[in-house]
């Protein structure tokens, strides 16, 4: 509004002027030169001497700003070619083309030194070749600029960390956390650098630090605090009970399903002889995610019970998760501890199918406590080898056998879950290992044979066969049957047989005897499993073969085979030279003749 004001009054004072000078009589005369210029009215010739005077000023003006357009115009288009070089560098590391991206930062160097992005052009492109001196330079360049300095402290961070010197990416770090507060990075590296060395105090500072600065939100704000303050009382547990207790405490508000925290926090309540809170502090827990270290402070809440009164406790806390394994698991745990071992039997039932590794050597130690079978219990020992894993604590593929605060990984705070490892995930494919006859034959169920029946002979024929006289008895020798298999030998571990091979009678030379009734039949019994070891059909019975000190199991394709005749005793031959090969003629025809 002021501009149009302005040149309104310019044009009514040119205006102005305009008409006094044609009010003022006279002549106005030019001479230049041989031109002679005369005009009654003024006016005309002072405006032309004007517009001449203006083109004339435009003209010097144009020829004086030559230089200046000449120079802008070679400074734009370098400036271009820059900036062209450095977009294709950029997508040239980006594909993975190190020798463009190398050329490119040249060129981008050349026409563009000082732009911030053709830095970064030269320090990655440093860094795709592998100069990691190169690289540094660049960012130490970038750091020193006040534009680009905390991008070239983030770059000499990595690249710190690439050369494992962590006690100068921690500098860089807090230099950068210094300058800029909400730098995430940083924060995460002084915050795992923090956690590495106990120092909760600044871990807590900078949790809170992230939580201003809008970094986390208040649910990760919450958690985050309650795993340093529980880290910090399970360090101080054995030095600085009070502290501990406080951490824990606070630690359990702030997240109640923490399991350290909870586990901690209810062994402070049942020394202080609070138990009906120490309980609901274990069952919240156990409802969020059952584990067995829940499932131990749980029962042994009451400091002096006994181990039926600490079972009956665990029965109650696994009554809570019907059906889940950890529950099962602190059943069995409590019950062979009170030595009632059928409640242990009847908790693992549903999982001996396919068992876990904790599973199975609950099995064996039920076994080998209860009834003394150590071939069981073997079995399930074996069997614990190739079960599933059990869920355990785990971060970024890192397996631990206690809770950390900070993956060892990748620095990551609250990482450490209670899960089964990524080795032990079921595959579409079949099991690599089979199940072993020993292990079927030591893990089948238990047999009980009936009693026998002992045919009583009546006392009336007692007489009658002593007053016959006694006659020669001639006994022939047993020939083996070779469709029949021969009994094995007796174990301590091996299955009872269904039925026991009668003797054979001695033969009369006299007149038969009539043959006596057949017993009764004895009640049916199930179907005896086949024995584990057979003994060979072409051996005597009387007389088994020894056993050979070594049983090849695969013949080698230069092993002349075993002896069918049977092992040979070394010590029952009679030592003596071998005999040496006759030579000559008869030497050639023998081997011939052979």
């Amino acid at each position: 509004m002021i501009r149009i004001i302005l040149f309104l009054l310019l044009i009514a004072l040119a205006a102005m002027g305009a008409a006094w000078l044609a009010d003022q009589p006279g002549d106005l005369v030019l001479n230049w030169g041989g031109l002679r210029l005369t005009s009654k009215q003024p006016m005309y010739l002072l405006g032309l001497i004007i517009v001449v005077a203006m083109v004339a000023g435009m003209v010097l003006r144009a020829l004086w700003k030559v230089p200046g357009h000449i120079r802008r115009g070679q400074r734009e288009r370098r400036h271009a070619r820059g900036r062209h070089a450095i977009t294709q560098g950029l997508l040239a590391i980006g594909h993975g083309d190190s020798s463009a991206a190398r050329a490119h930062a040249e060129v981008a160097r050349r026409h563009a030194a000082g732009d911030p992005l053709a830095l970064l052009l030269h320090a990655q492109s440093a860094q795709l070749d592998g100069d990691r001196d190169g690289a540094q330079r660049a960012f130490r360049a970038m750091a020193e600029r006040a534009d680009t300095r905390l991008l070239g402290l983030r770059g000499l961070f990595i690249e710190a960390q690439r050369a494992d010197d962590p006690v100068a990416a921690v500098m860089i770090a807090e230099e950068a956390l210094k300058m800029s507060p909400s730098s995430s990075w940083a924060s995460h590296a002084v915050l795992g650098f923090c956690c590495a060395k106990g120092d909760w105090a600044g871990a807590l500072s900078i949790i809170d630090n992230n939580q201003t600065a809008g970094l986390i939100d208040k649910a990760t704000y919450r958690r985050q605090r309650g795993v340093l303050l529980t880290a910090r009382a399970l360090e101080f547990e054995t030095v600085d009970r009070d502290l501990s207790r406080s951490s824990a405490m606070e630690a359990l508000k702030l997240a109640p399903t923490l399991i350290p925290a909870a586990v901690l926090a209810a062994k402070f309540e049942s020394e202080a002889h609070q138990v009906r809170r120490a309980m609901r502090i274990v069952e919240a827990a156990w409802l969020a995610q059952p584990h067995p270290d829940l499932a131990d402070a749980y029962s042994h809440v009451r400091l002096g019970d006994s181990a039926r009164q600490r079972l009956v406790r665990v029965e109650t806390l696994a009554a809570k998760t019907p059906g889940h394994i950890e529950g099962a698991l602190a059943i069995a745990r409590a019950a062979i501890d009170a030595s009632e071992f059928a409640k242990a039997r009847a908790a693992l039932e549903p999982f001996t199918a396919a068992p876990t590794q904790r599973v199975a050597l609950l099995m064996a130690e039920i076994e080998r406590t209860e009834h003394g079978d150590s071939g069981r219990a073997r079995a399930w020992t074996l069997r614990a080898v190739r079960a599933l894993h059990d869920p355990v604590w785990t971060a970024d593929g890192y397996v631990s056998d206690r809770w950390r605060p900070v993956s060892p990984v990748t620095g990551r705070l609250d990482a450490f879950q209670w899960q089964t490892p990524v080795a032990a995930l079921p595959s579409d494919k079949g099991n690599a290992i089979e199940p072993s006859p020993f292990e079927e034959a030591m893990l089948a169920p238990r047999r009980v044979e009936p009693p026998r029946e002992v045919a009583i002979e009546p006392e009336a024929a007692k007489p009658t066969e002593a007053a016959k006289p006694v006659e020669a008895v001639e006994v022939k020798p047993i020939e083996p049957k070779p469709a029949e298999p021969a009994t094995p030998a007796a174990q301590d571990n091996a299955p009872l047989p269904a039925a026991t091979e009668a003797e054979p009678a001695p033969v009369s030379a006299g007149p038969p005897a009539p043959e006596p009734a057949p017993p009764p039949a004895a009640e049916s019994a199930p179907p005896a499993p086949a024995p584990l070891f057979r003994s060979r059909t072409d051996l005597p019975k009387a007389a088994p073969a020894p056993i050979p000190a070594v049983i090849p199991i695969i013949r080698a394709p230069d092993d002349p085979g075993v002896d069918e005749d049977g092992a040979v005793d070394e010590f029952a031959e009679q030592i003596g030279p071998p005999k040496a090969q006759a030579g000559g003629w008869r030497g050639f025809l023998s081997r011939l003749g052979s």
